[in-house]
């Protein structure tokens, strides 16, 4: 007997608003730096709530979405605060200042 195995996909699972803010959240807290985690999180998201709609709220392409927000893609500051602006998250993190 053979098992098939699928990929998981993280968008399968962000179902409702708190799922997705709890699960962008902790992305920006275990980002590594590089923004890597970000951008692979803005790409979930983008893709639970649906890429066309995004496509149309940002005035970007849908595949210039899907690019920027893959494993490969470099999307610009601009691109970023345009997709989390028009999902309704907000880039936010804890401040560690100590003087």
């Amino acid at each position: 007997m053979t098992e098939k195995f699928s990929r998981w996909d993280a968008a399968d699972d962000l179902k409702t608003e708190e799922d997705i803010a709890l699960y962008f959240e902790a992305c920006i807290e275990e980002d590594p730096g590089d923004g890597s985690l970000i951008r692979a999180a803005l790409g979930d998201i983008s893709r639970a709530r649906g890429m066309t709609q995004l496509a149309r709220d940002t005035g970007l392409s849908r595949d210039g979405l899907y690019t920027a927000l893959s494993s490969e893609g470099n999307p610009s500051f601009a691109t970023i605060l345009k997709v989390t602006h028009a999902l309704g998250l907000k880039l936010h993190g804890g401040a560690n200042v100590h003087v």
